[in-house]
């Protein structure tokens, strides 16, 4: 328990920091300071779809049912990330664009990334038979997962981008933002990735106990 009050007090300095402390960006200005959260959703996001993969790669291996559950949770949560980065990344759009939508490369990538997610789902809920859905479903999230690093890594710095390319590091992989500003950052950046462990670890025993209520009925 000690380490959720901890995560929450935490969590609530970082938050509290981030908006009373100098914008990260001043040219670009008070909006810059959703960095702060955008950054880390995004990179939740990958995070979580790649633990996706790796659960579904040992149920190809091990064929236990428990791994298909934490493989799906992961890939929920990392949907759920995603749509929260996109909805961070549109609010930005709309105060330094001028509209929420551009169809700028990063904004093209991350929508291409929800379908190719949100067809996950839709095979996982198209197949009723248990271990055939984990079986797709396993072999789905490891080719999903092969874009994953092209869509939100490669494919935006190949075409011109609206986006600032510069907000973490230069092109000589030097820092561009301040000492108190990398502090907070990185501080959101490790407080996101606790938190999403710590949803996936519930999500998991949820799933657990559903598993074991429908053995119990079969």
């Amino acid at each position: 328990m000690w380490w959720k009050i901890l995560l929450f007090l935490a969590m609530s300095a970082m938050i509290i920091a981030s908006y009373i402390t100098p914008m990260p960006q001043q040219q670009i200005g008070e909006s810059s300071r959703i960095f702060y959260y955008h950054i880390p959703q995004a990179w939740i996001c990958v995070l979580a779809f790649a633990m996706s993969m790796i659960y579904s790669i040992v149920y190809l291996k091990k064929h236990d049912i428990s791994f298909d559950d934490r493989a799906a949770d992961a890939a929920r949560l990392g949907l759920v990330f995603c749509l929260l980065a996109t909805s961070t990344g549109s609010l930005f759009a709309k105060i330094t664009w001028g509209s929420y939508w551009n169809w700028d490369p990063r904004q093209t990538s991350v929508f291409i990334l929800l379908l190719i997610y949100g067809a996950y789902f839709a095979l996982r809920g198209a197949i009723p038979d248990q271990q055939r859905r984990a079986a797709l479903s396993a072999v789905y999230s490891i080719f999903a997962f092969v874009t994953v690093p092209f869509l939100v890594f490669v494919l935006p710095r190949m075409i011109p981008s609206l986006h600032p390319a510069d907000s973490v590091v230069d092109s000589d992989m030097k820092f561009t933002m301040g000492p108190m500003v990398r502090v907070i950052f990185f501080s959101s950046l490790a407080l996101f990735t606790v938190l999403y462990l710590w949803m996936l670890n519930l999500s998991n025993r949820v799933s657990r106990q559903v598993r074991a209520r429908e053995d119990l009925e079969f």
